[in-house]
């Protein structure tokens, strides 16, 4: 490999990094928001801390006239604007850009100039040992035509791998659609699907959290939790994708697949090892748990909500149907009360929410313990707070746990709610690859371990279809809320049903 300049690395250290092969990355899409926003970000990273080989290929392909120049101008601007605290130099830069070319091309049409992207491939000497990927940043619905595509121009090689990005499908026979079209190119062992929740440091930690600690895992289970929250909020609104969104809604958008994968992270039983199918087998198992949502039980157990204008910080924002140009029944915020029906959970509900315009942006697990069976301290009342595990993946990734103490000084016994604290900022000083940068190395060595299997991701549609098929004959209302609250009141009857409350800490 051969690593940036040293004087450019400075005060860019990372973690001892894992080598990678010589690769060959294909980027349909590569002009588009997930692209310039998140992948070409991610690689250069990856190529300052010395993990992009020398002889490796990042092609850009898509439909946008412009040749390598304009390509490097218009990834650069873009890495200015989403990492505008970042410094980067033009020398710097244009080291990384010759590992990075661009070529026009319809991915959908086989008359299309495939060949340009045969030349931009071909590497007689290297080719045979270099490992090829196809990175498809586009609509899911594009995924089979495009796979048949990059086979009828001979650019699949026996070791080629296909990266789908999120969402597969839009309910259950779409993504069967979808998954079929795929595999009828690519093997399954060859096929990643993404969510990028996945590489995110705090929720990888979480196998190790659980069952690496043994203060953990004797009472991760219905005998010593309470219950469990998982929080996605955003502060963003659906904005230029409101159109997109709209036949989406917050279930398909991201309940079906960020909190459905966090869900079974935090409740599936310890794998015999970390083997990719181990911990899929191990995920599979608390999808196929859920219980079911009955359209005479939807009002009690879910919430949907529409973000109406409101304020975000200070400013007047409109509400989504403006945006949108129309009134619509889509959901930008949903809560829900799961069950898992196994031994280990029979009783301890999991609440999840997510949604649009929200007060904070914020992305946490709450596990919530029992209360001690009798209040050894004199005077402690109802208001004494329960301990809580809090695991929070963003924006500042960490994992707190909060525990009554006695606060310290004279006058008797006075109790206090505390934080034990791991800030990984913090705790650990240098710079730690995010989720995309971990993933897209993840493709290139093979490890499967941190994407969706093809019957994981048809589980958690089979369970989300449900939902929607309950909605449509409840006709359950779609409540609206002010932009910069956190949702509507609904959201908190439906713990104050059973006594509970949201856990809004910071």
């Amino acid at each position: 490999m051969t690593p940036a300049d040293p004087s450019d690395m400075e005060n860019h250290s990372s973690p001892q990094l894992v080598p990678v092969a010589p690769f060959d990355l294909v980027v349909f899409g590569a002009t588009g928001d997930l692209s310039l926003r998140k992948l070409t970000p991610a690689l250069f990273h990856r190529w300052r801390d010395g993990q992009i080989p020398a002889t490796s290929k990042i092609i850009g392909a898509a439909r946008a006239k412009m040749d390598d120049a304009a390509f490097h101008a218009l990834a650069l601007e873009h890495f200015r604007k989403f990492h505008p605290d970042e410094e980067i130099n033009d020398n710097e830069w244009s080291r990384f850009c010759k590992h990075l070319s661009y070529v026009r091309l319809d991915a959908l049409d086989p008359d299309s100039d495939w060949e340009a992207l045969r030349r931009a491939l071909d590497d007689s000497a290297a080719a045979p040992a270099k490992q090829r990927i196809f990175y498809l940043a586009l609509p899911p619905e594009l995924y089979g035509g495009v796979c048949r595509n990059i086979e009828s121009a001979n650019l699949k090689t026996e070791t080629a791998r296909v990266v789908l990005e999120k969402p597969i499908g839009h309910d259950l026979a779409s993504a069967r659609e979808v998954n079929a079209a795929v595999c009828a190119i690519f093997d399954e062992d060859a096929i990643f699907r993404i969510d990028h929740y996945l590489g995110k440091e705090t929720v990888q930690n979480l196998i190790v959290l659980r069952f690496m600690n043994s203060l953990f895992e004797p009472v991760w289970n219905a005998n010593a939790i309470d219950h469990v929250e998982i929080s996605v909020a955003e502060t963003v609104g659906a904005g230029a994708r409101a159109s997109y969104y709209n036949d989406a809604g917050a279930l398909r958008d991201m309940v079906q697949n960020h909190l459905l994968q966090l869900l079974c992270l935090v409740a599936m039983e310890p794998p015999l090892d970390l083997a990719p199918d181990t911990v899929r087998d191990e995920k599979i198992k608390v999808l196929k748990a859920l219980r079911p949502v009955e359209a005479a039980a939807a009002r009690q157990t879910t919430v949907r909500g529409q973000y109406d204008h409101g304020a975000m910080n200070g400013a007047a924002v409109e509400g989504y149907a403006k945006e949108l140009g129309r009134a619509t029944q889509t959901e930008t915020f949903v809560a829900l009360k799961v069950n898992i029906d196994n031994w280990r959970w029979r009783g301890t509900p999991f609440y999840l929410r997510t949604g649009k315009r929200m007060r904070a942006r914020r992305s946490e697990i709450v596990i919530q313990f029992k209360d001690v069976s009798h209040r050894l301290v004199p005077g402690a009342g109802t208001d004494l707070q329960p301990t809580r595990l809090v695991i929070r993946l963003q924006p500042d990734e960490g994992v707190r746990l909060l525990l009554v103490t006695k606060d310290p000084g004279p006058g008797g016994m006075r109790l206090r709610y505390v934080p034990l604290n791991l800030s990984y900022a913090e705790a650990f000083s240098a710079r730690y690859p995010d989720a995309y940068e971990r993933l897209l190395m993840a493709v290139v060595r093979g490890d499967l371990g941190l994407f969706m299997r093809r019957d994981e991701v048809e589980a958690a549609w089979t369970w989300v279809d449900g939902i929607l098929a309950a909605w449509a004959e409840d006709k359950t209302p779609v409540h609206a809320y002010a932009a910069g609250t956190d949702g509507p009141p609904q959201a908190a009857m439906l713990l104050d049903r059973d006594e509970r409350e949201w856990f809004d800490g910071e």
